[in-house]
């Protein structure tokens, strides 16, 4: 069946907000700005902070929960005023505590707090690629913790997505391709570090399928909720992270997890920081409405699929704005990524019933992946 517009343009929207996303925050880190003494320049590495403006962009999420509700009911209204049969409103979701959010919540400001250290210290394409690993770890949690089963193509994918990371990691090693300033040793504490956010996010995406995904909860929501709990602790945390050592992580003058005074004064003396905080915030929120309606209007393995595109655009842009070096063994690695990302989120199966059914709706076992962004994330998420 082909795409409407309507669907090629939820298509577009994610596949652009998603790579905005990771090229926004790998654009603030590229900046280098005076702090608050106003003498010597450094880069702008604040990482904790770009996590806590990528939470306000899931917050956002929320109202508009709100707002498309509120035209559901208006609409509903209209129709009986009418006299017309109204539209089927959604399934209202069962009673639920608002904590019920917490847990997930902080695994993704975990992860994505880690995630935006990470950025600091290698190459945007090998963090998108590395991101990839997310399925190795959720697939292994759902089986231990959701007592899943999973299929030959699970497992297929993960041992694929295995072998794209090492060609990945090898990259990194024989080619340091990041061009961030960082040594070698800092580059592989990078990728290690992105790889332990994923395993903090694979947590997040189990405990939203055994809680949240229990209570019929909408995803947007759901992002929204989370959002707002990550925004709230983070922003909270940001007083006493000023004041942790963090050596060789750090990258601002007092040697300290975050410093937001110092964030604010480089953006202060160069006022392009704050665009690419802005197209941060501003893309993931648009990314996860779109990743949530792909996944209802077409299918979670087209939301894969098109989150390995962004991969793709977030590597040919970052090679063509000469932040990064090429080397050939990222060819290869992202072919693996890709492939073990289509089997294990099914994609032969989709490519087998479109084939006998011409349906491209989607599937009730794909609702795992409702939530993922992400990732973003997550969610960064992006």
């Amino acid at each position: 069946m082909a795409w409407s517009r309507y669907q090629l343009g939820l298509a577009a929207l994610m596949l652009l907000t998603g790579s905005i996303n990771t090229l926004a925050a790998k654009w603030a880190d590229n900046f280098s700005a005076p702090g608050c003494d106003g003498k010597e320049e450094h880069k702008f590495q604040h990482p904790f902070l770009q996590a806590a403006g990528m939470f306000l962009g899931e917050f956002s999420c929320l109202p508009v929960f709100y707002l498309l509700r509120l035209r559901d009911r208006r609409r509903a209204h209209r129709d009986r005023d009418r006299d017309r049969d109204p539209a089927p409103a959604p399934a209202p979701s069962r009673p639920f505590n608002a904590l019920l959010f917490l847990p997930p919540a902080l695994c993704d400001m975990a992860g994505t707090s880690i995630m935006y250290v990470a950025l600091n210290m290698t190459s945007a394409s090998s963090f998108q690629m590395l991101r990839g690993s997310l399925i190795i770890f959720t697939g292994l949690l759902s089986v231990a913790f959701l007592g899943r089963r999973l299929e030959w193509s699970h497992w297929a994918g993960i041992v694929l997505t295995i072998l794209g990371l090492a060609l990945v990691g090898l990259a990194d090693l024989r080619g340091n391709p990041g061009g961030t300033g960082h040594g070698l040793a800092d580059v592989i504490t990078g990728d290690l570090l992105i790889l332990l956010a994923q395993a903090i996010v694979s947590i997040q995406m189990v405990l939203e399928e055994k809680f949240i995904f229990s209570h019929d909860v909408h995803p947007l929501r759901a992002v929204g909720t989370e959002g707002l709990f990550g925004f709230s602790i983070l922003a909270l945390l940001l007083v006493p992270l000023s004041f942790i050592p963090a050596g060789r992580l750090s990258g601002n003058p007092r040697g300290v997890l975050e410093d937001p005074a110092d964030a604010w004064c480089q953006i202060r003396r160069e006022p392009l920081i704050l665009a690419a905080l802005l197209g941060n915030i501003g893309s993931i929120s648009f990314f996860n409405f779109a990743g949530i309606s792909v996944t209802r209007e077409l299918s979670a393995t087209t939301r894969t699929v098109l989150d390995s595109l962004r991969t793709l655009l977030v590597w040919a842009l970052s090679l063509a704005l000469r932040w990064e070096r090429f080397h050939a063994l990222q060819i290869p690695g992202f072919a693996l990524l890709l492939a073990g990302a289509a089997l294990y989120n099914g994609l032969h199966r989709a490519l087998r019933g479109a084939r006998n059914t011409g349906n491209a709706g989607s599937d009730p076992q794909e609702r795992e992946a409702l939530l993922g962004g992400d990732g973003d994330g997550g969610n960064i998420q992006g």
